[in-house]
């Protein structure tokens, strides 16, 4: 797992930069005696809020790959339901709700690893059912407004792959502005990404 390792160790230098950004922010926006304005506080809070949103809509997009894939070829269920149900719960930990959860002390990607059911919605409700697929060639015969998938299971996987890879770039890329507490969630969920994308290079393999 090369990949996995070099997103590991990509993860542990940002969250390093991370950190020394916070100190000079600290030293910069603070008053003399070191704490932060109430603006300062406020627009810390709200550049944090709109980067977890940002980050569960990547995720959430990676969600929909993977329902469009189960759409269209039923027969990898066993492969890829547990890496959706993985990626389901990036999406709950990621979420709007999430924030409050980690204040409570209550389940996410860091805690206890059960992050809180998503609530019914397209993005995170059950897989499609098999039923559901189509036996049309076109790659665009998945739900509408799904994306679009390869008729090839081993195509279709490695399409996968690559989507998920870019979701672990994309967390991996968004360590830098993050808080601690929200790098550290980011850099596990990155991680995880990337030991999917293999696990599913793996399995494309003839």
């Amino acid at each position: 797992m090369g990949r996995t390792g070099t997103t590991r160790r990509h993860a542990l230098m940002a969250m390093g930069a991370t950190g020394a950004g916070l100190l000079t922010a600290c030293s910069s926006d603070g008053a003399a005696d070191g704490t932060l304005s109430p603006d300062t506080v406020a627009r810390a809070a709200r550049a944090q809020s709109a980067l977890r949103r940002r980050s569960a809509e990547t995720s959430e997009a990676l969600l929909r790959e993977y329902d469009a894939v189960l759409t269209r070829h039923p027969g990898q269920s066993a492969r890829l339901t547990p890496l959706r149900a993985a990626v389901a719960r990036h999406v709950s930990a990621l979420g709007p709700g999430a924030k409050k959860r980690e204040g409570n002390g209550e389940g996410n990607e860091e805690g206890n690893g059960e992050a809180e059911k998503p609530s019914a919605s397209p993005a995170t409700s059950a897989p499609p059912s098999p039923a559901a697929s189509s036996s049309s060639p076109s790659p665009s015969s998945t739900l509408a407004g799904a994306p679009a998938v390869a008729p090839e299971p081993a195509a279709a996987l490695k399409a996968l792959a690559a989507a998920e890879r870019r979701t672990s770039d994309a967390h991996t890329g968004a360590l830098a502005t993050a808080s601690p507490e929200l790098a550290r969630l980011l850099a596990s969920v990155a991680a995880a990404n990337a030991a999917h994308a293999y696990l599913l290079t793996e399995g494309a393999r003839p």
